[in-house]
């Protein structure tokens, strides 16, 4: 008889009050991590994202639902729940189950949770072992905590557009946001982490803490190298397309059938790549030998390599490059990508199944990256439909039929 190997966070309970995308990204690390989380839904309408289609699940005949995929993006591995927190009973649940858990989480504006008894402090009285992560725009002060934040926002905010498209002399030049609400996962992401570094000093400690998470913060750290540049000269960057500010020749070329992407971070795979399309002698050539010099001389270096680069297929220079060690691919659309083989080798899409009666028997997700060879993730749960476990977790709680069937009766849950 096998087992299944531990999870990293089994035992560990979170209440997630969060919704949309950076709150339920961060719980849903949690639980692919093992952590048992309860997701709290509004009665009927559910986490906003649920509508937010099209696009919208399919049922087995190809018909759209009226479930929008969105959802699936982030809640897998959880439980959902249906309370009304503005209703005193449903209030009172929540309390129960926030003395009960590890860890909340939360993306209402600041200060929203008071009127419920559901804020850090009304709640640390009760449980002091209690991780509380606050999400919001822009953190728990300075003159814009009151604003409403949302990721588009903050990708304008931060700087994330100035450096992000064509620039402003070129075709379609402007700035313009990720194709992803990247704000979002990150700041759902340095959630977790936060989460699990308060964890474990809770071992040390015995005490819970307060988690503040801005997405504005996370804006300004992950602009990264563009931020330390600024940082270092004072000069702000602007938008290059798909040409790094720092290395050449990184970017994408024209090719004689589409694009073909160039990766070539240091001079040991420019050489090779010098040999290999035949031209060695560039790579002896003062202007670019180093990559200092290459990105002085960018505009030489490509009016050479352009018209090589359109003579061959993209398929034909990433066969010519693959065993060259010369970082080389193409541009994939979403649907090429899951049809890369790598992608598929890595079992990186996966099949949920639904209950048997539902009208989805699977919903089709992408794997977590993390590779843990110890406690790995576990997909145990599809996305939930709204209120799915509603009475079983009141059950675990102790509520027997009667008083989830007066509960419900009461428009508490």
């Amino acid at each position: 008889m096998t087992t299944s190997p531990p999870s990293a966070l089994a035992g560990i309970k979170v209440l997630d009050l969060s919704r949309v995308l950076a709150g339920p990204w961060c719980t849903q690390m949690l639980a692919d991590l093992g952590a048992d989380v309860v997701k709290v839904e509004r009665p009927v309408a559910g986490d906003d994202t649920r509508h937010w289609g099209p696009p919208f699940l399919r049922d087995e005949d190809g018909n759209d639902t009226r479930e929008a995929s969105y959802f699936t993006a982030c809640n897998r591995n959880k439980r959902s729940i249906t309370i009304d927190m503005a209703h005193p009973e449903g209030q009172a649940l929540l309390q129960r189950m926030a003395c009960e858990a590890d860890v909340v989480v939360e993306n209402f504006k600041v200060g929203g949770l008071r009127q419920y008894g559901l804020d850090y402090d009304s709640l640390k009285a009760r449980n002091p072992r209690l991780i509380y992560c606050s999400i919001t725009g822009f953190g728990q002060d300075g003159p814009y905590a009151e604003r409403a934040g949302y990721d588009l926002m903050v990708q304008a905010m931060c700087g994330l557009m100035s450096i992000t498209g064509h620039a402003d002399g070129a075709p379609g030049g402007g700035p313009l946001k990720a194709g992803v609400a990247v704000i979002d996962v990150f700041t759902g992401l340095y959630a977790s982490n936060a989460i699990l570094a308060a964890i474990n000093a809770r071992h040390a400690s015995g005490q819970g803490q307060y988690i503040d998470m801005a997405l504005l913060d996370v804006g300004m750290a992950v602009l990264a190298n563009q931020a330390a540049g600024y940082l270092a000269t004072g000069q702000a960057p602007g938008r290059a397309g798909n040409v790094h500010p720092s290395l050449a020749p990184y970017q994408d070329f024209v090719t004689s059938d589409g694009n073909v992407m160039l990766a070539i971070g240091n001079d040991g795979q420019f050489a090779r790549f010098c040999a290999a399309i035949g031209q060695a002698e560039w790579s002896q050539d003062a202007r670019f030998a180093t990559n200092t010099a290459r990105v002085q001389h960018r505009a030489a270096l490509l009016a050479l390599m352009e018209p090589v680069l359109r003579t061959r297929t993209t398929a034909a220079w990433i066969a010519l490059f693959e065993d060259k060690a010369v970082p080389c691919g193409p541009i994939n659309t979403v649907a090429q990508a899951f049809d890369d083989p790598q992608v598929k080798a890595r079992g990186l899409r996966i099949e949920l199944p639904r209950a048997a009666h539902d009208a989805m028997p699977a919903v089709a997700g992408v794997a977590n990256p993390m590779r843990l060879s110890a406690t790995p993730v576990v997909y145990h749960r599809a996305p939930p439909a709204l209120g799915q476990h509603t009475d079983e977790v009141l059950q675990q709680m102790g509520l027997d039929a009667q008083r989830i069937d007066a509960l419900r009766s009461a428009g508490a849950i």
